[in-house]
């Protein structure tokens, strides 16, 4: 279900629209939205270094990250968009893609502008790269936005659409709340190790899109690098929080089966053969759209290599109806979540098992 604008506004208590230029006037205690950021050092001459991200922007007065939502305003580090939505949807777990985190659950999904990445072939760039004053927004606290979850009947609240990471402390105070619903982050990963493990503290589930396996495509398709979100994705794995990975296979740049076979072979040893890994299909967007989207023979070959290195839960998204869509136990080969589209059609799970042979499929299921 998607909220309409109207609904949304009447929802979150009010009819008028935040907005925001980057000047002197915004920087005072009646805009809600902008709170000192947690994560960065004071430095000489009212410099700042932002230390979120791997980006470590160092800003003078009035300087702004490369995200754009985080300005240096008199030596102190200001985040723009703390609550400041410019999406909220309720939309299918199966969605982000996540499958072993409550299926066939609506999680609440919220974005605010800005990313720290610029991915050329991003599907979501008109929110992602857009700056804090280019588009409508709304301010929701977070125990407002609990309270939206409770009130559709949504037990998850997923942080999604451009770059979580860049609404940091605002999700981790949502994730922090006395609450029952859960909170899940779709991500790039591409963050620092103390921010990451604080906010594993408080998330229950992490989907990390793992761009390649190739420096060179993150540096030159992604303005970023390769060997933090292998980190990130070791740290997530370490703390216990749930996690799942997503390969957009893009035809040309990242859809070599030898790149794949050594990134899948770097999975199992490094974060186990339970982590799910879906392969989607490419669909041209943003500054890629001269690519055809990405071949299902392309896709069912990574699907196969992944199988034959030894991970357990490989899918394909994105192609509907196709097998790479449910879940198979490991163990006996029994279709135990079938799926089509964002949809569940059977789930024949009993208390996390197998129902066939009793084998424990990992997840979060209730």
């Amino acid at each position: 279900m998607t909220l309409s604008r109207r609904d949304f506004l009447k929802l979150m208590g009010g009819s008028a629209l935040v907005s925001c230029t980057l000047n002197a006037s915004v920087f005072n205690s009646s805009k809600p939205y902008i709170r000192e950021a947690q994560y960065y050092n004071s430095l000489d001459n009212n410099m700042v270094e932002c230390i979120l991200c791997p980006n470590r922007c160092r800003l003078k007065e009035g300087g702004i990250g490369a995200c754009g939502v985080r300005v240096n305003q008199n030596g102190q580090l200001q985040t723009l968009v703390y609550g400041r939505l410019c999406s909220l949807n309720n939309d299918p777990i199966e969605k982000k893609p996540l499958y072993h985190f409550m299926p066939g659950k609506n999680a609440i999904s919220v974005a605010t502008p800005g990313c720290n990445l610029h991915c050329k072939f991003c599907q979501n760039w008109t929110i992602s790269q857009a700056n804090p004053d280019e588009i409508s927004t709304q301010y929701v606290s977070p125990n407002r936005l609990v309270a939206t979850a409770n009130k559709y009947d949504s037990p998850i609240i997923a942080f999604t659409y451009s770059e979580p990471i860049i609404f940091y402390e605002y999700m981790y105070d949502v994730a922090n709340q006395e609450s029952d619903v859960k909170n899940v982050m779709i991500s790039a990963g591409f963050i620092e190790e103390k921010p990451l493990k604080q906010l594993c503290e408080v998330l229950d589930g992490i989907k990390i899109d793992l761009k390649s396996f190739s420096n060179d495509f993150y540096r030159e398709l992604v303005s970023g690098r390769l060997e933090p979100v292998l980190k990130t994705l070791q740290t997530i794995k370490e703390s216990g929080t749930w996690l799942e990975i997503v390969y957009l296979v893009i035809p040309t740049h990242n859809d070599d089966m030898d790149e794949i076979k050594e990134m899948c072979g770097w999975i199992v040893e490094n974060l186990g053969p339970e982590v799910p890994i879906h392969f989607t299909r490419f669909h041209p967007s943003y500054k890629m759209k001269n690519l055809p989207p990405t071949p299902l023979k392309t896709l069912d070959n990574a699907y196969e290599i992944a199988k034959q290195e030894g991970i357990n839960y490989p899918y394909v998204g994105n192609v509907p109806q196709h097998k790479g869509e449910n879940t198979y136990c490991p163990d006996c080969g029994s279709e135990v979540i079938s799926r089509q589209g964002f949809f569940i059609r059977n789930n024949k799970l009993e208390n996390g098992q197998c129902p066939e042979c009793g084998h424990a499929i990992p997840g979060v299921w209730q």
